[in-house]
């Protein structure tokens, strides 16, 4: 790890002032990604601004067709908050199957959104939610959020403050784990908003993304039969050591078969 100046601002405003004075600073959130990335010497930021004691970016409030989730909130917080597992459970569901504890006590739902990791849960969550994200200075939709390979539509210096999530119906997510990591090899998350269905597919691609072709087929027949028959293009999917992109195409419509059938018994 080279090395770098530490901050820990107290205030949105402090923390945007630290950024703009210095060389190539990064925010800091749960670290889950950048203190391996840096330790491995492949991020060299001059200066590290600590996001952790800013209470403006953290809680959960709960309301009847929205819930609302503070960048800085834990993913432990997400699985055992009782509201919300009542409200919007699948984001609880989605938000245990993230790592193993110590990732889940110390990773933050803006870090892993913020990061477009191309195998993390959350960004399904905000596709197939169609979620709005909130900035120190904007307002983002879930749809136009994530760009590429960790690349979103946050500008530089610009922090996610908070993401609204919209509540529907009923939701269900299924995914495929990598055995050793738990991040997805492909995942996918159904939402029916009062008869209308999105999809948000991650791990698949370079980044999540929406489905449109799964929510044509589940629009007209919400089941998992109507699946069988569909061929999910692989045509820009990643091809790892970990899965071929056929076989991640493969993976997603059975995800979203799982998913719906998931949700159709709820």
């Amino acid at each position: 790890m080279y090395p770098f100046n530490y901050h820990k601002p107290t205030s949105l405003a402090d923390a945007q002032a630290l950024y703009a004075q210095s060389d190539d600073p990064m925010y800091l959130s749960g670290g889950m990604t950048l203190i391996p990335t840096m330790k491995q010497r492949l991020a060299a930021p001059t200066d590290l601004i600590d996001l952790s004691a800013l209470p403006e970016l953290s809680g959960i409030q709960v309301a009847d067709d929205v819930v609302q989730v503070g960048a800085f909130t834990r993913h432990a917080q997400v699985v055992r908050h009782e509201p919300l597992q009542q409200r919007l459970p699948v984001l609880s569901e989605l938000a245990g199957l993230i790592g193993d504890g110590q990732v889940r006590n110390r990773g933050t739902i803006g870090g892993s959104v913020a990061n477009s990791d191309p195998a993390a849960d959350y960004p399904a969550a905000v596709v197939g939610l169609g979620a709005t994200l909130h900035t120190n200075n904007r307002q983002i939709s879930g749809d136009d959020f994530f760009k590429d390979l960790f690349e979103t539509a946050l500008e530089p210096g610009e922090i996610l403050t908070r993401i609204d999530f919209p509540v529907p119906t009923r939701a269900a997510y299924q995914k495929f784990p990598n055995p050793a990591s738990r991040y997805a090899v492909a995942g996918v998350l159904v939402a029916d908003f009062s008869g209308t269905i999105r999809v948000g597919v991650t791990g698949a691609g370079p980044c999540a993304f929406r489905a449109t072709g799964l929510e044509e087929v589940l629009n007209r027949d919400l089941s998992a039969a109507a699946l069988e028959n569909l061929v999910i293009p692989d045509a820009g999917f990643n091809n790892d050591l970990h899965a071929s992109a056929e076989y991640r195409a493969h993976l997603v419509k059975v995800m979203a078969q799982r998913a719906v059938a998931k949700l159709l018994a709820q």
